[in-house]
C-alpha cells in the first residue's frame, strides 16, 4: 500500500466534514419529524418525553423570564440571550440535570426562533436536545404552537377540497 500523496491533515478534515454532515442530517430529520407532528396533532396535548411535566416545571422555575410579557421570550427566542455567558452557564446546568434521564440530552437540534413561523433558514437556530424539549414543551403547554397547528389543519383541508374538485372535474370530462 502506497502512502504517497496521502495528507493526514486532509483526511482528518474530510472525516470531520462527514461527521458534521451526518450530525446535520439527523438534526434536520428531527426538525421535520417534529414539524409533521405539530401540524397533525394539537400541540397542547402533545408529549415529547416521559418527563414533560418535570421538564416544564424545571424550565419555568430555572428561567422565570420565560413567563413574563405574555411569554414573549418563548414566542421569539433571543439567540444572544441563549448563548450569552450567563445563558450558557444557566442552560448548561439545566441540560446536565437530564444527563442520565433523557437519551441524547445534549445532541444537537434545530429550533424555530419564532414560534409563529415554520422552520426556515432565517427562523432556525441550533440548540441542544434538552433546550429543544424545554422550549417546545413550554410552547406547547402555553398554546404558543396552536396557531401553526390550526394553519396546517386548514391548509390540509383546502388540499383535500382541491383534490376532490380536480377529481370531479376530471370525471365530468370523461363522461
Amino acid at each position: 500500500m502506497s502512502t504517497q500523496g496521502f495528507d493526514p491533515n486532509q483526511a482528518q478534515n474530510l472525516l470531520e466534514v462527514r461527521v458534521i454532515a451526518r450530525f446535520a442530517v439527523k438534526a434536520v430529520e428531527h426538525a421535520q419529524t417534529y414539524w409533521n407532528i405539530i401540524e397533525k396533532v394539537p400541540p397542547r396535548g402533545l408529549r415529547l418525553t416521559k418527563l414533560d411535566d418535570e421538564i416544564y416545571e424545571h424550565v419555568m422555575s430555572a428561567f422565570p423570564e420565560l413567563s413574563g410579557d405574555d411569554h414573549e421570550k418563548l414566542v421569539k427566542l433571543d439567540e444572544d440571550w441563549l448563548k450569552s455567558e450567563d445563558g450558557k452557564k444557566r442552560w448548561r446546568a439545566f441540560v446536565n440535570a437530564y444527563e442520565k434521564k433523557v437519551k441524547d440530552f445534549n445532541f444537537g437540534s434545530l429550533i424555530r426562533t419564532d414560534a409563529r413561523l415554520e422552520y426556515s433558514e432565517t427562523n432556525t437556530i441550533f440548540v441542544t436536545r434538552m433546550q429543544f424539549y424545554a422550549i417546545e414543551i413550554a410552547r406547547n403547554r402555553l398554546g404558543l404552537n396552536d396557531t401553526i397547528h390550526e394553519i396546517a389543519k386548514a391548509d390540509a383541508e383546502k388540499e383535500v377540497q382541491l383534490k376532490k374538485e380536480r377529481e370531479a372535474a376530471k370525471a365530468s370530462e370523461i363522461s
